[in-house]
């Protein structure tokens, strides 16, 4: 038998499908009743692979149903979609053509299934999304801050109290439920047992990077967007950059890092030494950021605490 792709268009209230390689397209809507009419459907068919993107949560009720029913889903970043269509000349964009583009990404890519976090670990994420979206909240109010207006001033003021002490509350809910979960626990404190690890960073890498431990130094520094990749092309050479990966999670494990350089003896000694070998100061760091992340994900995986030995730095 053909392979059978199929790709699915998700939005708040619909639900958009395609098959390929034979072109049928129908919709269905996204609730109890169209996901689950939708699933008895996919399940005659048999595919190889369901395609969605991820659209900021909209795609999590229809994933976990597919899951449930042992389909193949994998949730891709829509950016590796469009880029894909721009590749192939789809240019036009609607939700069916998005859906066909799906499955025809999937067919071509092959993209690799995983496990949808578990509810526990989405909440965590949501928590850890909810105090991001605070800390950017009082930044801005605090910006406002220094040019506002008398008549105002009070108002805002008020409004940045109000936003520190539910920052405050926010960290307490975040400690609260990784304390709670014996395996969180336990890895919440080899995380911050690495000088340079505190908790803000140890609960995103908890929430956001579930694969860390699970995956090689290679694979690991892809997903978080730290691995350098190549810009060669006939005779030329250019810089390795890093770039794509999860930006939430790389933004935590910088912070990090710059502490690590401080305080870390193994990290700090990596920068001293890239910084006498004339590499610029940026370059260094996210070299430092490397290191390190190869340090968590080597703690995560052994299941052991913090060393300042050249095997936990090399691994």
């Amino acid at each position: 038998m053909a392979d059978v792709d199929i790709g699915i268009d998700v939005s708040k209230d619909r639900l958009d499908i395609a098959v390929e390689p034979d072109g049928e397209i129908w919709q269905a809507t996204n609730d109890l009743p169209g996901i689950t009419s939708l699933v008895e459907r996919l399940l005659a068919l048999q595919p190889t692979t369901v395609i969605l993107e991820a659209t900021g949560g909209f795609e999590l009720p229809l994933t976990g149903a597919l899951l449930a029913a042992c389909l193949p889903v994998v949730v891709v970043n829509p950016r590796q979609v469009r880029d894909f269509a721009r590749a192939t000349g789809q240019l036009a964009k609607t939700d069916a053509i998005d859906a066909r583009v799906l499955a025809r990404f999937g067919g071509a890519v092959r993209p690799e299934l995983r496990p949808l976090p578990d509810e526990a670990t989405q909440e965590l994420a949501a928590l850890v999304a909810r105090r991001r979206q605070l800390v950017e909240m009082l930044t801005a109010e605090k910006n406002r801050l220094r040019l506002a207006a008398r008549a105002v001033r009070r108002d805002i003021q008020q409004h940045i109290r109000w936003l520190e002490r539910r920052l405050s509350d926010l960290d307490g809910d975040l400690a609260q439920q990784v304390r709670s979960s014996p395996s969180w626990r336990e890895r919440d404190d080899l995380l911050q047992s690495v000088p340079g690890i505190g908790p803000v960073s140890s609960v995103t890498f908890l929430a956001q990077l579930p694969e860390l431990g699970r995956l090689n130094r290679k694979e690991i520094a892809a997903l978080v967007g730290v691995a350098p990749l190549n810009r060669d092309s006939g005779t030329l050479r250019g810089r390795r950059v890093v770039w794509g990966g999860r930006s939430h999670v790389r933004a935590a494990l910088y912070m990090a890092t710059l502490t690590a350089t401080r305080h870390n003896p193994v990290i700090r000694s990596f920068y001293t030494r890239l910084l006498a070998a004339g590499k610029p100061r940026k370059v260094a760091l996210v070299a430092c950021m490397r290191r390190l992340l190869t340090v968590l994900n080597a703690i995560s995986r052994d299941r052991a605490t913090w060393q300042p030995l050249p095997f936990q730095d090399s691994c």
